[in-house]
């Protein structure tokens, strides 16, 4: 039961794939107005509230799961630490690259990869004069609109799916119209272009709190299943931060 509970609320502890959305954003609408101190500070701040938002999140999604679906009698448990030794340093460097640079970059390749396929696709199969991608953000906007964000930041979440680093280089493809992943040359034409699209400091703040409180990635998923070997839960854990999020932008922007 326990292990099922720290499975679900997992998602709302930070990946290092939402943190480059977090720097970028808070970096172009909470410190661009400021010089020296402030212009870093503000930015830094904003970014360590949305961590302890999702530290809140984190322990209030467990408290409902222990009170209602996973409900029951706390179990106890025993960890005997092994004796301490000092660390090898040629050891932890062999185990850092091939273990947690390689092996994760691997991943993010095999999942990133048909989310790519999918957006060019969709970004140069045309419908009249517009791409599928703009006719689909379209679709979405109205909802959108309703939780602070539009049609293309939507869209851009789902198709991010596979790996968090691309939903915002996906943001700027839909805006730019483009049929390819692109990125602007510095953060003074990110800003630029997000602003020509309808963004205010509002817009940054719901984007960053979707992007802390939505699903898990497709990597998160498939480790879900393994662990839980169960497609419902699974699916419970993709729902269940994808309504959290939702409620809470709509909340924030009625």
């Amino acid at each position: 039961r326990e292990r099922l509970v720290a499975i679900l609320t997992n998602t709302f502890a930070p990946c290092n794939g939402r943190f480059p959305t977090f720097f970028a954003l808070s970096a172009i609408f909470l410190g661009s107005g400021y010089h020296g101190f402030a212009s870093k500070f503000l930015p830094a701040v904003s970014v360590a509230i949305l961590v302890l938002i999702g530290v809140t999140a984190t322990f209030l999604m467990t408290w409902l799961l222990s009170s209602t679906i996973l409900k029951g009698v706390p179990s106890a448990f025993i960890l005997e630490l092994p004796p301490y030794r000092p660390p090898q340093t040629k050891s932890i460097i062999v185990r850092s690259v091939f273990d947690r640079t390689i092996k994760v970059l691997f991943r993010a390749v095999v999942w990133a990869a048909p989310a790519g396929a999918i957006t060019w696709l969709l970004a140069n199969s045309y419908s009249g004069s517009e791409s599928l991608l703009t006719l689909t953000a379209a679709r979405l906007d109205g909802v959108a609109r309703r939780l602070g964000l539009d049609g293309i930041i939507l869209l851009a979440f789902f198709l991010g799916l596979p790996a968090n680093e691309i939903v915002l280089p996906i943001m700027v493809m839909g805006y730019l119209a483009e049929g390819a992943l692109l990125w602007p040359d510095s953060l003074v034409q990110l800003r630029q272009l997000l602003i020509a699209n309808g963004w205010t400091v509002k817009t940054a703040l719901s984007v960053m709190l979707f992007s802390l409180l939505h699903f898990p990635c497709s990597t998160t998923l498939w480790t879900i299943f393994k662990e839980t070997k169960s497609k419902s839960w699974t699916m419970i854990a993709f729902f269940l931060p994808l309504a959290l999020a939702f409620a809470v932008l709509f909340i924030l922007n009625s």
